[in-house]
């Protein structure tokens, strides 16, 4: 598979599972006399070696890995059983949701979790996450990307391992961009980006980026959010604040005004992974893809006929000198805190996510990027592709993880900020409101909806 990332879009399965789990009311305090170690209770799984029988819920490709995994794990610890079951996603938001609001009733001992929904389960259940650094987690606080430690901690306490980790992708079409006499190397602020994109439009007929202007779906502020990455910003900051009126929110809404207002954007309904969008991209209506990690092996299989057309960068800075580092999305292995053997259960997390054997097999079989740093060191990530024109594909998303990146707190109000964030944005490209304006309104009304502060 060479380079190439062919992992899935973990993040819209959160987008589509809005609902039970993503809104979840009434939970909070439910698991607190339930013994949790997250609330300071004693560790569950004995002492000593290991043993006994764990139960992990996943989905899909990343349930075969692990299922593929136990083998190895049974040789390091044979008194341990394991059980990977694929729940499916979006159906596991709810299944965890529904079992946690049951006090951990029927909730398996290791949950794989999207960044998405990891604070709402700290905020609404407590206890309901076991607290790893009890178990010996914090040995492994550098051992990941930077800034996604944060992401799952909060204070003292550790409340996953990541996994992978999808860092922002900035996919052109170097055909089309050369018919322009444009390098895309030479694109390092996103003033450079509207600059190219209006020769590559004069030259080609192509609009540069797709946008869900209508917001048709609780998924359209993606460009938005890279942009507020890239700026060290975030809808929240890390004490729970609202940051939607924030000058970086303003600029990177501002941005995408200018594209649209230079004819940049095309309107096309859904997001990377969807019909409207991918459809799109195949047809060659635009000329760059600022997505995720796993688009990248998705193009391959989306767009074959356009084998040696692309070409992959690092993001732009919004400002010159600026970050050029965002992790869009992750996922993560988490311990019930109503588990009965989370010494067992964080030992297959800790084996399946810390050691770079294990990592390293899971990448070259399903392409899911690794958030462990030690797993670069392989040379499946730095082969060429020919499929990006014998480029090292992969080396370009090592370069970013490796990076300083802004930890992200989605917290248990994500779907609402971006349901603020989706109507803000069409406002202003469908009404023509002002950024300001727009997100000054959003950042009120999210203020009462959720009783959160504003930064």
């Amino acid at each position: 598979m060479g380079g190439r990332v062919v992992g899935g879009p973990s993040r819209r399965g959160f987008l589509r599972g809005l609902g039970a789990a993503a809104l979840a009311a009434g939970g909070a305090g439910t698991l607190a006399a339930c013994g949790g170690s997250s609330g300071g209770g004693a560790v569950t799984g004995g002492s000593g070696e290991p043993s006994g029988s764990i139960t992990v819920w996943s989905w899909k490709n990343p349930a075969a890995e692990l299922r593929a995994l136990i083998p190895a794990f049974n040789a390091v610890h044979p008194k341990v059983q394991v059980n990977v079951q694929d729940i499916g996603n979006p159906a596991i938001w709810d299944k965890i949701t529904i079992a946690m609001e049951a006090g951990g009733q029927g909730l398996a001992d290791l949950l794989h979790i999207g960044v998405d929904y990891l604070p709402s389960y700290i905020e609404k259940f407590p206890g309901g996450l076991a607290d790893l650094s009890q178990l010996g987690a914090n040995q492994y606080s550098s051992a990941f990307a930077p800034g996604l430690w944060q992401t799952v901690s909060r204070g003292s306490k550790v409340y996953a391992l990541p996994w992978e980790a999808n860092a922002a992708g900035f996919f052109v079409r170097a055909d089309l961009f050369k018919k322009a006499g444009v390098d895309p190397s030479s694109l390092l602020t996103w003033d450079d980006v509207i600059v190219a994109g209006k020769k590559v439009k004069a030259a080609t007929g192509t609009a540069l980026f797709a946008v869900d202007k209508s917001a048709s779906q609780a998924d359209s502020a993606n460009l938005f959010q890279l942009l507020m990455q890239l700026q060290g910003a975030f809808y929240f900051n890390l004490d729970g604040k609202i940051t939607l009126n924030s000058p970086e929110a303003v600029r990177a809404l501002t941005l995408i005004k200018e594209m649209d207002d230079a004819g940049l954007l095309a309107d096309v309904q859904g997001s990377p992974g969807t019909t409207g969008y991918d459809t799109a991209v195949k047809s060659g209506k635009v000329a760059v893809c600022p997505d995720p990690a796993w688009y990248g092996g998705y193009l391959e299989a989306l767009a074959p006929d356009l084998k040696g057309d692309w070409q992959l960068i690092l993001p732009p800075a919004v400002t010159p000198g600026g970050s050029r580092s965002a992790i869009v999305n992750s996922t993560h292995l988490a311990v019930s805190g109503t588990s009965k053997n989370q010494r067992a259960a964080f030992a297959f997390a800790e084996f399946a996510l810390t050691r770079p054997d294990s990592q390293v097999s899971i990448f070259k079989a399903k392409g899911i990027f690794p958030a462990l740093l030690k797993a670069y060191d392989d040379p499946v990530f730095h082969q060429s592709d020919p499929y990006f024109g014998g480029q090292k594909y992969a080396e370009v998303f090592v370069e970013e993880l490796s990076k300083p990146s802004t930890p992200t707190n989605y917290t248990s109000d994500y779907a609402r900020a971006l349901k603020a964030v989706d109507d803000a944005q069409t406002k202003v490209l469908l009404q023509g409101a002002a950024p300001a304006a727009v997100l000054k309104a959003a950042a009120s009304q999210l203020a009462q909806q959720t009783r959160r502060s504003q930064a």
